[in-house]
């Protein structure tokens, strides 16, 4: 009867208890695990199965968590946890209540940083490093691990441009497997081929050139070479750098063919790798793919629009205009600041750039954003994909903050479509010239409302009056004012409420600038007022509203719903927004038993 090692390690010190020769088995066990889990559970998946064997041979020769093991992003994670104490509770990975989908230190002492965007672990390894030096604990290991997509960033390269002129005990590992979520892009790509291709010459190594002790690159699934290299770099002082080469994906056929829709498949069959398909007839469109097709429709008629995007083509569905108009359409990789700042100078030069950052990752930008773009007043048309809560990511990646931030910078416009005939009107009016700042656009993930947006609406475009709120149902007691697309669960909730006749909706799409003559005469006309958004409370849309009643010496009693003041876990959109209190039953029971 075939042994299962797996169910035998609870932690490394079980790993370390085995023969080297057994790790193999180990290694087929995990990613079957994983395949198992992830498959009805879903997540992210090739990450993980490209660097099993990296995991096992990390925590088989290194005494973690003593230690310290930093990863960087986190998709590569699962192994790593599976390993440390959780392969019981991996089930409820990214689920409500259950373990995250990325590293959290708050949830075990063998991740030592918490992560979920890129390019942190060589910054992090190396403070920790430092650390260990003060406190006189010389023997300790700090490793890193990134991947070729992140070590490509801005933050990575300052991390080993301080660390390369330290003597912190640090080994930096690139896992290196041409692939983010989308391949890998730039010059730094073409130089890894290059070396992994014996076609690059050893006195021009860039890791050398930075006073790193480099090794590699070898194969990152062979045990063997792992192991021994490994126990070697463990006994050199100093800042080291091991290049790995792996394939994303490994030991799934299908997910070493499509490495792009194998990063997060969804359900599939564990057995085949086949994909479970969901039905998408009569479905809403995507929001993403109303912003890609109708840049794309845009661009094609104006030939000043150009798309950027910072390592999501797929994820922002800019791809469209990259397969169509690639001398148009910039990925260009991990680089939220350079992404911006590449924005700014084009829109000095007269073109209308539509940058397409996910909300949390603009976050990444925020100087740029004001130094460079609205200090200068300059046009730059941001997209903000995945705003609001997006579920299974959770606190790392929920856009929740961005209203907020962007509502203090002087010269930004701020507009939350409620719908996609709403987002195909703002990307329009944003091209024609007549906006003179930057303007911030902010859509969910997911789907939206329309089932027939694109046979009845596409292309038909109309400008908007910047600056404009709407009234989208008229009432007698309490007006509920919405922006964005959390306005549906309003709609959906007055129609369920007894007491709809009492229940004003006014949509503000418009964070900044606000409806001043709108806002007047709701003041005016209703005691009791609501606002609703997807975002944080502390300084979003309704501190906005709050402002102009204070200035304005209105004394009307104001509700505000939203994101709390503390970090919003992972879990379901629904779950999350029933969490928060702005689900449509939780609106359904607010607005029913009156407002107070």
């Amino acid at each position: 009867m075939k042994s299962n090692l797996l169910s035998n390690i609870y932690n490394p010190a079980d790993l370390r208890l085995l023969k080297e020769e057994q790790l193999t088995e180990v290694a087929q066990e995990l990613r079957q695990f994983i395949i198992d889990v992830v498959s009805v559970k879903e997540g992210h998946l090739g990450a993980s199965l490209g660097v099993i064997e990296l995991t096992i041979a990390l925590h088989y020769v290194f005494n973690t968590p003593e230690d310290l093991l930093v990863w960087d992003v986190g998709h590569q994670a699962y192994g790593h946890k599976i390993l440390t104490e959780r392969r019981e509770i991996f089930h409820t990975n990214r689920q409500i209540g259950g373990i995250s989908g990325f590293p959290k230190r708050a949830e075990s002492v063998y991740d030592t940083f918490g992560v979920g965007h890129s390019s942190t672990s060589i910054s992090a390894a190396l403070g920790m490093a430092i650390a260990s030096k003060l406190k006189g604990d010389l023997d300790k290991q700090h490793i890193a691990v990134i991947g070729d997509a992140s070590i490509a960033s801005g933050m990575a390269f300052e991390g080993l441009n301080h660390a390369g002129v330290t003597d912190a005990n640090i080994l930096v590992i690139l896992n290196d497997n041409a692939i983010g979520i989308d391949p890998s892009v730039g010059a730094l790509k073409k130089y890894l081929t290059a070396v992994k291709n014996g076609k690059n010459p050893k006195q021009n190594n860039i890791i050398k050139s930075l006073n790193f002790d480099y090794s590699g690159p070898i194969d990152g699934h062979d045990f063997p070479t792992l192991i021994k290299e490994l126990n070697r770099l463990k006994k050199i002082k100093g800042p080291k750098f091991l290049h790995i080469v792996t394939t994303k994906g490994k030991g799934l056929q299908q997910a070493e063919e499509n490495q792009v829709k194998y990063h997060a498949p969804g359900k599939f069959d564990a057995s085949t790798g086949e994909i479970h398909l969901k039905s998408e007839e009569n479905l809403p469109p995507k929001y993403q793919d109303v912003f890609g097709l109708t840049i794309l429709d845009l661009a094609k008629k104006n030939e000043k629009i150009i798309g950027i995007t910072p390592a999501m083509p797929s994820g922002s569905s800019l791809k469209f205009m990259m397969d169509e108009l690639p001398e148009r359409a910039f990925d260009v990789g991990i680089a939220e600041q350079h992404a911006v700042t590449l924005a700014a100078g084009m829109a000095t030069q007269g073109m209308m750039v539509y940058c397409n950052i996910y909300s949390t990752f603009l976050q990444r930008a925020y100087d740029q954003l004001i130094h460079d773009v609205a200090l200068q007043n300059l046009p730059v048309i941001f997209c903000l994909d995945r705003a609001g809560l997006v579920g299974e990511d959770g606190a790392t990646h929920h856009g929740v903050f961005d209203i907020a931030y962007l509502r203090s910078i002087p010269n930004m416009i701020i507009y939350a479509p409620i719908n996609e005939i709403a987002l195909q009107n703002i990307l329009y009016t944003a091209q024609l010239g007549l906006l003179n700042h930057p303007i911030a656009i902010r859509y969910p993930r997911g789907r939206g409302v329309l089932q027939n947006w694109e046979v009845e609406n596409f292309g038909h475009y109309e400008k908007i009056n910047i600056g404009e709120g709407n009234c989208l149902k008229k009432g007698t007691k309490t007006a509920i004012l919405s922006t964005g697309a959390i306005g549906n669960n309003v709609i959906e909730a007055i129609n369920q409420c007894p007491n709809s006749d009492d229940l004003a909706h006014y949509d503000f799409s418009f964070i900044k600038p606000l409806d001043i003559n709108l806002l007047n005469t709701i003041f005016s006309s209703f005691e009791n007022i609501i606002t609703i958004e997807d975002g944080v409370k502390k300084g979003g849309f309704g501190s906005a509203v709050l402002e102009f009643a204070a200035a304005n010496n209105f004394k009307n009693d104001v509700k505000i719903l939203g994101i709390p003041d503390e970090f919003i876990e992972h879990g379901s959109v629904l779950q999350l927004q029933q969490l928060c209190e702005i689900d449509v039953k939780s609106l359904i029971n607010l607005f029913s038993n009156g407002v107070k």
